[in-house]
């Protein structure tokens, strides 16, 4: 049988929406009711508390990043503080790992070349698995973010965000992710190409993790998914 999995293209969602989205998700795919999942979208901008968060890595009050527009949310991915925004490419898989034979590790790593293949098209070298430090690199400044939860059946939510071009002035505001002395960076920084839209390289992005994950059917559901 194909593996198949279904990509609603959402557009700008706010976190909390998406976030009661996940969770419905999450059961209907634990039933069964639905196949594997991808949400394709961006928030508006939003700083997010992994649980592994600590209070250090905010260097804003949260009065301070609501003032500049910006929401704050506890949340129960894993890892640290982070930020969302427009123009950076949101991928949350709800997926079942254990139908895809996939351990937590093999999954964040499918994750992390999801990300690499789509920077190596626009000519980006970049890396992952580094020791203690997670996402996505070019040299020592971090293009890509991964922050998963898995739930009991092994269903995974949450997943990775990818820097096309946001305002990197937000980060200042956090030690992105807890780890200090390193940079945030974005494919339009990187790059030496010429960029094609936004909604191009987000569709780069999901037929990378297609690719990476091994799926052979792909579903599409866009602007209805809100009814």
């Amino acid at each position: 049988m194909a593996r198949k999995l279904e990509v609603w293209r959402m557009g700008m969602v706010k976190y909390i929406d998406a976030l009661e989205l996940q969770s419905k998700l999450v059961e209907q795919r634990r039933q069964g009711s639905i196949p594997d999942t991808l949400l394709s979208l961006q928030h508006p901008p939003t700083f997010t508390l992994g649980k592994r968060h600590t209070i250090h890595n905010i260097i804003s009050s949260p009065d301070v990043l609501q003032s500049i527009g910006a929401e704050v949310h506890f949340t129960e991915r894993g890892g640290d503080v982070t930020f969302h925004g427009p123009h950076q490419a949101i991928l949350y898989p709800i997926i079942s790992l254990r139908e895809s034979k996939l351990g937590a590790r093999r999954y964040v790593e499918g994750l992390e070349d999801t990300m690499i293949k789509l920077a190596a098209l626009y000519k980006v070298e970049a890396k992952g698995r580094m020791a203690k430090e997670t996402g996505v690199w070019v040299e020592n400044r971090k293009i890509g973010a991964i922050g998963v939860r898995i739930s009991s059946g092994g269903i995974s939510s949450h997943g990775l965000a990818f820097n096309i071009d946001p305002d990197l002035n937000f980060f200042s505001h956090i030690i992105p992710c807890g780890i200090p002395d390193k940079q945030v960076t974005s494919l339009c920084k990187e790059s030496s190409l010429q960029l094609p839209d936004e909604d191009t390289i987000t569709q780069e992005l999901i037929k990378s993790f297609v690719e990476v994950f091994s799926y052979e059917e792909i579903l599409w559901k866009d602007d209805h998914w809100r009814s």
